[in-house]
């Protein structure tokens, strides 16, 4: 992960009484001196009247639209400023949300994305994230910060969710980049650094099995924890060892990891995007896909430094539709 100079932070909603990914992203531009970019991608729908061009309604709404969000953004920008904060506004009409956040963090070269995460519906799969924060997770080309609740950090722990079998990313393997991230964070936030590996146990079935051929499966089991703890010792060699408490725990991720962060009051969760091999696109794989919606903790997503995002680089301007069937003139 880059050093953290400019950050931009995705507002969906202005004129917000309470903007957590605001605060928040204060918080790390204080600590390193960041600057800090606003930005709101109008992505309201207008209607497409076939008599629209003989019309001039058209541009006054679109300056208007433009104006009313530039404000609300400039006013929040200013009070930043007022708080020691290099801040600016940007707004532009541009969809879908995902896309547009991307195309102004290239545009703007920032080294980190930070957005609210958009609050949990009822939906068939309950697990699954918001469909923006999803898309934004799995196309942003920078670290993700996706922030989960108000509470501001305070010594927070950092927990950096690894994977030194390499098990989801064989190809990403992403571990150096996860700790990276939380190391720099724990650095810049004044917290700790906690690590987490989970692995799979050895299945009952199995461990049956060799105690009826003669084997003890007491040492087998034990045998295989203590590979999964050498594991990760060896992931983390370089970080600081003496200062990353370590927790080696048997399960599936899905499980382990909100666990875990429950067990230790963790603040922010690291966790990696990886690839899939026939895919062409990178996502954030099936254990993140059940963790993230259900955690209280904010998380921040780093992905390969291969990376490259499929956003296209043009903007799509204003989201026009069309008048329905019954309404259009025959």
């Amino acid at each position: 992960m880059r050093p953290i100079r400019k950050i931009l932070v995705a507002v969906k909603q202005p004129g917000a009484a309470v903007l957590p990914a605001v605060d928040k992203a204060v918080q790390l531009a204080r600590a390193t001196g960041a600057s800090i970019e606003l930005y709101h991608s109008i992505t309201e729908r207008v209607l497409a009247d076939p008599y629209a061009e003989y019309l001039n309604y058209m541009a006054d709404y679109k300056r208007e639209t433009e104006q009313r969000y530039t404000l609300e953004l400039e006013s929040l920008a200013e009070k930043l400023r007022a708080r020691g904060v290099n801040a600016r506004a940007t707004t532009d009409w541009d969809y879908p949300p995902h896309e547009a956040i991307v195309r102004r963090a290239r545009r703007a070269e920032v080294d980190l994305i930070v957005a609210e995460c958009h609050p949990t519906k009822r939906r068939a799969a309950p697990w699954l994230l918001h469909l923006t924060d999803w898309e934004l997770l799995k196309s942003s080309p920078v670290p993700v910060l996706l922030v989960k609740n108000a509470k501001p950090w305070k010594a927070p722990v950092i927990l950096a969710a690894l994977d030194p079998t390499h098990a989801n990313a064989k190809q990403a393997a992403l571990d150096p980049e996860i700790l990276a991230a939380a190391s720099a964070l724990c650095d810049t936030l004044g917290g700790s650094l906690e690590a987490m590996h989970a692995y799979e146990p050895i299945s009952a079935i199995t461990l049956a099995g060799l105690g009826a051929s003669g084997t003890m499966p007491s040492e087998v089991a034990a045998e295989h924890e203590k590979h999964a703890r050498q594991l990760l010792e060896q992931a983390l060699n370089g970080y600081g060892k003496a200062r990353v408490v370590r927790h080696v725990v048997p399960g599936r991720a899905r499980d382990a990891i909100p666990q875990t962060v429950r067990d230790t009051g963790c603040s922010i969760l690291v966790m990696g995007a990886v690839s899939r091999s026939g895919l062409r696109r990178v996502f954030i794989g099936n254990t993140a896909e059940r963790v993230l919606d259900s955690l209280p903790c904010d998380v921040l997503v780093v992905k390969p430094p291969s990376f490259t995002s499929s956003v296209s680089e043009r903007s799509r301007g204003i989201r026009y539709v069309g008048l329905p069937d019954s309404l259009s003139p025959h």
